[in-house]
Parts: C-alpha cells; sequence; structure tokens
C-alpha cells in the first residue's frame, strides 16, 4: 500500500510525517537516537489493517529543529490534528524517549489516547538508577568523545550502547540495521541546540492516572536499569502487561524487525478482541 510524506507546520516548524493504510490509527513516537525511519518495516506492515502513522521530531531525520519554545506532545497532538479523524483515539507506540511522550501525552489527554504500546520507554520524574558499570564505562567514554567534538566516535559508541545492549559484544548488530541506526543518529548528533522543550509534570508518581491498557516490551540484551524501570513501570500502571523480549537489547524494531511487527501485530489484535 502507498505510503504518503508531508509535512505539519507547528509555530515556525515544519514536521516531515508519512501515514499509509485506514482504520484505526496507530502513531510510532521513535527513540532519541532514531527517526520515523526506525519503523518502516511496522508502518509497511500495519498498512493492510490500520491507519499508520510516523513522524520526525524536531532535529531529527527530516524535521529541522527551530529556535523557540515547543511542546513535544502539542507536536504530537499537532500531527493528530491534521492526518486524524477528529474524535478518533489512536493507539501509540513509542520507544524509549517516544516511550516518555505517550505516557505524557496519555495523562494529559486520555480522551485522545486508547492504548499504549512502550518499547523500553524512559518515564519523566522516575526514580534515578546507578548504572550497571559497563553501561558507566560506555557513557563515560560518550562524554569524552563528545568533550573532543568526535561526533563519529559518540555515534559508534552509543550503537554499542543502543543497538548491541551495555553487556553483549560490539557489533554484534550487523548489516543494515548498523548502517540505519548510524545514520539515523549521525542527524540527531550533528543538529543545532536551539530551541527550548517545555516540560510537562513529571509522570512517574501519576502513572496511576492512565485508566488506558498499557503493554511495555523490553528486550533483556537492554540497558539492566531500564529492564528493572520496566517491571516497576508495569508494577505501577493500573492496567498494564510486560513482556520481555529475549535476545535483543533498546532496538527492536531495527535488532529483530520481523519479529517486533509479528509481536505489535498481535497486541493489536488482542485490542481489536477486548
Amino acid at each position: 500500500m502507498q505510503t504518503t510524506s508531508g509535512i505539519v507546520p507547528v509555530g515556525t516548524a515544519r514536521i516531515a510525517a508519512e501515514w499509509t493504510g485506514g482504520g484505526q490509527p496507530v502513531v510510532f513516537l521513535h527513540a532519541g537516537v532514531a527517526d520515523r525511519r526506525m519503523w518502516r518495516h511496522q508502518v509497511a506492515a500495519l498498512a493492510s489493517r490500520y491507519h499508520a502513522i510516523a513522524f520526525d521530531r524536531r532535529g531529527f531525520g527530516e524535521t529541522p529543529a527551530v529556535d523557540e519554545a515547543y511542546s513535544q506532545t502539542a507536536d504530537l497532538f499537532a500531527v493528530l490534528d491534521h492526518l486524524v479523524e477528529r474524535g478518533k483515539p489512536v493507539v501509540l507506540v513509542g520507544c524509549s524517549q517516544g516511550g516518555s511522550i505517550a505516557i505524557d501525552a496519555a495523562l494529559s489527554s486520555p480522551d485522545r489516547v486508547a492504548r499504549l504500546v512502550l518499547i523500553a520507554p524512559s518515564v519523566s520524574g522516575a526514580p534515578s538508577a546507578t548504572p550497571h558499570e559497563a553501561v558507566r564505562r560506555l557513557l563515560d567514554a560518550i562524554d569524552l568523545a563528545e568533550k573532543s567534538g568526535d561526533l563519529d566516535q559518540v555515534n559508534r559508541l552509543k550503537a554499542a550502547l543502543w543497538l548491541d545492549g551495555p553487556l553483549a559484544d560490539q557489533g554484534r548488530v550487523k548489516g543494515p540495521a548498523r548502517e540505519l541506526f548510524l545514520a539515523m543518529n549521525s542527524i540527531a548528533l550533528a543538529a543545532p541546540v536551539i530551541g527550548r522543550v517545555l516540560q510537562p509534570a513529571p509522570a512517574w508518581d501519576r502513572l496511576d492516572q492512565i485508566a488506558a491498557p498499557v503493554r511495555i516490551l523490553c528486550g533483556d540484551l537492554d540497558v539492566p536499569h531500564i529492564q528493572a524501570r520496566c517491571r516497576q513501570l508495569a508494577a505501577a500502571l493500573p492496567d498494564a502487561r510486560l513482556d520481555i523480549l529475549p535476545g535483543v537489547a533498546h532496538l527492536p524494531s531495527l535488532e529483530q524487525p520481523d519479529r517486533l511487527t509479528a509481536h505489535l501485530l498481535e497486541l493489536l489484535a488482542d485490542c481489536r478482541r477486548a
């Protein structure tokens, strides 16, 4: 099925988006080391049954950063206003930072969010964690590379942390998945640091206000404290289930796209039957 690409104006920003299919809207929110291309397998696979939508946040992919204050959830809702039938709740699928935005959206406008699928999500206001030693070593190396201005090295180290997993061998994930990660993250790393994000109230202590069903996915090769946070998140939400994905790290849509798509289709089918 044909995918349509377009621009959604928000303030002075021009948000690059794509959409395909029809029916229940499913909106994909990318991680902070990627852009909407991390979801290309899922968007294509869902098109025959769902209205699949993905977009690049400011400073990622084809959406340039602009010098103005903005809200991540307001940008999301502007995309929904442009592409989704008025009054039709959506399923939000968010990975990492995209998961945090999905949670904030469900808290701010629960009538617009039917369900959440969160993949290793960040959560604003979550308790601080002590990183595993392997994670700390990678973070320290990233910090040194950033201070020296070596963005290529930063990119390689972030691939080791997020794509391979900090406890796995560096270079574990090869081929097109690694090439795409490096291409996407290189854009994010080179983007100018302009614009001010308006932060919502921390979500962690308000999780009990999310009545929508939530499904949480996390790879068993992901950062250990993120795995722990996913377990805490599943316990704190009123209607949540956690599924651990064996043999994958932080970005299963890149590492094992077929497997994640099959899992996602199963979750969405369960939603339709509910």
